[in-house]
């Protein structure tokens, strides 16, 4: 049995006796197939009622479970009696109950029917098919039916519904087309014309395609981006000539109209496919005289650019136009060094151009076109320079369309995040301000429809002249996209689209990417897996989806060379978890496979599944496997040891606690290895960071610790001790916490008074806060300041004897070199608690009072971090030589410091808290 069926039956364990009730259906069914085959019951003898009798039974089945029964019986009939009417039917409808892909009893029986001119009956038997989704034989057979009875409105709903579901049927398309035309609904009418257009150019029918183009020319003259993308697919499915051609027809529209800029870009197109085509070179010089008719200097530019005529490429000839046209009186330009200008006139072979620091600049033409950058008056960097700072600051803060409208069109209405970003901080928006800024700015690119993306590059984004769909929106983004499963990703998010369109060229395409690699696969891999569990789900929701779908998940699964690895691959969690379940209701061993999937699913509905069907033997050798081979396990074993320490199956697995914190302690040490060595940084730095909150900020070592003995002490404190990436701050508290507990505990071998914290770095939060504003102060405003001062020297030329240029330089060294260590200091910060202060013996947040036994004096010191160092105030860090002398040290006990090769004996009095 096919595995497209949805589980809605129970069967009877085998051997296990029937219910009265159920074992009365079937014997009636036996005796009615009987007598049906011994009476040689004929047609003229069926109606709708005998169909009704039948679904009766059909719903007494259902009820009792016994939808296998009654199959079963009614397939073996058939091996005998082909065309028994009533084996048939019921082996019919429970096999498109259960979404089946074989529909062959149905179509036969269809066929019987329609052969002998019952058209009642194929009705009823067609209307009972369609109730359980949308089938285009069913369609079809209804379509002839209503032709032959001439119910010609209930054709045109018929056939609308086929169009939907028939993405090949383009006949049809254009007749609904031309009907809804008749009935003066234009919308309708293009709505299915274009349908119509999309399949006649798969069927690569010409003739048809321009009929319908003409068409549409008419009734949505104003559809460019329409037009543009169907002369792509002519130009691939049919010829580039015949794309031309009907380019040609929609420029003729646009030049009538006087759409200008629309027929420039709709030549340029005609001349990409065809350089030497001399009319449509003189057609866009007619367009640029339109266009620029007012322009000083555009009968020189048209000749100096060779762009009327002339053995020049013809792409050249435009591209040398459009930099000369763009230099006329009032146009801004930019120059790497002296910035934004603005042209002050044009006179013959020289431009006079106004910038900021350089005033009536003259240049020639030529040094111009190849030296200036033509800038259009909503260019970001004319507003930087023309606007003021708080209305531009104001107006991109509040406006966000606007603002990515303007940096997106700014550049080629080619952009990424990262462009946006540079050109927006620190110039106008703060870093701070851009967080919140730029999560507001995505959503919007995302969401609206006056925002694309670029057919290369789905990370880089378009301004549209006309909104578009969310669907098709989505559908750029799909075609834009070169990962598998971000199309995955994106196909379903169109399906989820109020009132989508399946029957749209969008879907179909969409679609299609995924079935192609089910129709042509060498081997099982992960994009064919996750193909067959993608269009199985869609045509779950829409039936018709899955016609001619002839795999089964088992087929599939024997496929597989390597689960796991192949499970691994699957880049989609919904992917995953549908595989899961396809395991489980499939493959006879799925507890087995769940086993050895658990490593790389780390999946709740794992555990939760076994548990529940009473496997707990598999999961108690699954969590004594995992902490045997952690090496190999680090993401199953830290998952377990969260998610599952209170499990009694995982108590069962009697690892001990020992070893577990053991266990755990190994996997902090190898991903901090692994990461130091670039090895899958990012799964590292997650399980390290899990693995050090549940030892250090969950406080499980020194609850731990607070119980254990002193041999246990020593291995774990070993163990941490070996972690050589580990922030020696980390343990050195851990050091003080077993003092605390057993203040007579010896540490052999141990250095940690001595370290030097090379990683953390143990700070106040005041101090933190001051240090993050100086790092801020320092990037938004002097790195900023200094770029302009270089900026300014550069413009003074000579920089061998440039003495503004070489200061601006060194500055900039020093603010590199401080903002360089201050990052790193702040990154490696770690705040310290006040609650969490140790007054049993010395350490960070503490003060202390000395006896001076060299000279009878007290003297009194507080303990905190390099960042708060002041010692003419006593204030000392942690890390000088006399903070780690007195480090870790109690009341009473007496020690030697010496200063400038001077002894000097010190008692400890007393230990109290510093005040913060």
């Amino acid at each position: 049995m096919s595995d497209v069926a949805s589980i809605d039956s129970e069967v009877s364990p085998e051997g296990s006796a029937l219910p009265e009730a159920s074992a009365a259906l079937l014997k009636n069914l036996q005796e009615t197939l009987n007598e049906e085959k011994w009476t040689r019951a004929t047609l003229s003898n069926y109606s709708t009622n005998q169909f009704k009798e039948l679904d009766a039974v059909l719903k007494e089945g259902r009820e009792a479970h016994l939808y296998d029964e009654l199959k079963t019986l009614c397939d073996e009939h058939l091996v005998h009696t082909k065309n028994s009417i009533i084996a048939l039917y019921i082996s019919g409808m429970i096999a498109l109950s259960r979404q089946l892909i074989d529909d062959s009893a149905l179509i036969n029986l269809v066929s019987i029917f329609v052969d002998n001119h019952k058209d009642a009956i194929v009705k009823y038997l067609c209307e009972r098919i369609l109730d359980y989704g949308e089938s285009k034989f069913a369609l079809r057979t209804l379509a002839e039916c209503y032709k032959n009875d001439k119910e010609e409105d209930a054709i045109y709903g018929i056939w609308e519904r086929l169009v939907k579901v028939d993405y090949e049927e383009a006949d049809l398309a254009k007749s609904l087309g031309e009907h809804f035309d008749k009935n003066g609904d234009t919308e309708a009418a293009v709505d299915y014309y274009k349908k119509a257009l999309h399949r006649y150019i798969n069927k690569q029918l010409f003739t048809n395609v321009r009929e319908i183009w003409e068409k549409l020319i008419v009734y949505c003259p104003d559809d460019i981006d329409f037009f543009l993308h169907v002369q792509k697919k002519i130009a691939k499915n049919i010829s580039e000539d015949k794309a031309v051609l009907l380019l040609q027809d929609v420029y003729d529209s646009c030049k009538t109209r006087d759409d200008i800029d629309t027929s420039l870009a709709l030549l340029k197109i005609i001349l990409q496919y065809d350089e030497r085509d001399a009319q449509a070179r003189k057609e866009i010089t007619e367009c640029f005289r339109k266009k620029y008719a007012g322009h000083s200097q555009l009968e020189e530019y048209i000749r100096i650019s060779s762009l009327a005529q002339g053995p020049r490429n013809v792409h050249e000839s435009i591209m040398d136009f459009e930099k000369h046209i763009a230099f006329d009186k009032g146009n801004f330009v930019y120059h790497r060094t002296w910035g934004v200008g603005r042209i002050a006139g044009v006179q013959g072979d020289e431009i006079v151009i106004d910038f900021a620091k350089k005033r009536a600049h003259a240049m020639g033409l030529k040094m111009a076109v190849n030296a200036l950058q033509t800038l259009s008056k909503n260019h970001i960097w004319v507003l930087k320079a023309t606007w003021k700072k708080e209305k531009l600051h104001d107006k991109i803060k509040t406006d966000f369309a606007w603002a990515l409208q303007t940096v997106i069109r700014s550049f080629g209405n080619s952009c990424d995040i990262k462009r946006i970003k540079a050109e927006l901080v620190p110039s106008v928006l703060s870093a701070g301000e851009w967080t919140t800024w730029s999560a507001k700015a995505r959503e919007i690119l995302k969401s609206e429809t006056g925002f694309g993306v670029s057919p290369d590059n789905v990370d880089v984004f378009t301004v549209r002249d006309r909104p578009i769909s969310i669907e098709e929106k989505l559908y750029n983004e799909f075609k834009a996209q070169r990962n598998f499963f971000d199309r995955a990703l994106t196909i379903r998010s169109y399906v989820a689209q109020k009132d989508v369109e399946l029957d749209s060229e969008f879907f179909t395409e969409m679609f299609a990417y995924f079935t192609a690699y089910l129709r042509s696969y060498s081997q099982i891999t992960e994009q064919v897996v996750a193909s067959y569990l993608l269009v199985k789900d869609l045509a779950g929701q829409y039936p018709h989806l899955g016609t001619g779908l002839q795999l089964n998940f088992l087929e599939i699964f024997e496929g597989i060379d390597d689960v796991p690895a192949l499970f691994f691959n699957l880049k989609d969690n919904k992917l995953k978890e549908e595989f899961l379940k396809h395991v489980k209701l499939f493959i006879p061993d799925w507890a087995d496979i769940y086993i050895k999937l658990f490593p790389y699913a780390l999946a709740n509905s794992i555990i939760v599944n076994l548990k529940d069907e009473a496997y707990d033997d598999k999961l108690v050798a699954m969590t004594q496997n995992c902490f045997e081979n952690f090496r190999d396990n680090k993401e199953a074993v830290v998952w377990l040891y969260k998610n599952s320490s209170g499990e009694e199956w995982y108590k069962k697995a009697n690892v001990p606690i020992d070893k577990q914190l053991i266990t755990l302690i190994h996997v902090l040490d190898i991903s901090y290895r692994e990461i130091e060595n670039h090895r899958d940084t990012t799964e590292n730095r997650k399980v390290n960071k899990q693995v050090y909150n549940i030892l250090f900020k969950e406080g499980v070592l020194n609850d731990f610790i607070e119980k254990a003995d002193g041999d246990t002490i020593i291995r774990l404190y070993t163990f941490i001790q070996d972690v050589k990436d580990l922030d020696p701050a980390d343990k050195l508290k851990l050091r003080s916490g077993i003092l605390d507990k057993h203040p007579d505990f010896k540490f052999f071998g141990d250095d940690t008074e001595k370290t030097v914290t090379s990683r953390g770095l143990m700070v106040t939060a005041a101090m933190y806060e001051e240090k993050q504003k100086q790092l801020t102060h320092l990037m938004e405003v002097e790195v900023p300041a200094n770029s302009k001062e270089i900026g300014f020297a550069l413009s003074l030329g000579d920089l061998r004897e440039n003495a503004e240029y070489k200061a601006a330089k060194e500055k900039q060294d020093i603010l590199n070199t401080t903002a360089a260590k201050l990052k790193d200091e702040i990154e490696r910060a770690q705040l310290f608690n006040p609650s969490e202060v140790n007054t049993n013996r010395v350490s960070f947040g503490t003060r202390v009072v000395l006896k001076n036994n060299t000279n009878g004096k007290q003297e009194e010191y507080t303990i905190l971090g390099p960042w708060e160092s002041d010692p003419d105030h006593n204030v000392i860090s942690y890390l000088s030589p006399f903070g780690q002398a007195i480090q870790n040290r109690t009341v009473g006990e007496q020690f030697d410091f010496s200063i400038n090769n001077e002894k000097v004996s010190y008692a400890v009095e007393q230990i109290a808290a510093a005040a913060f």
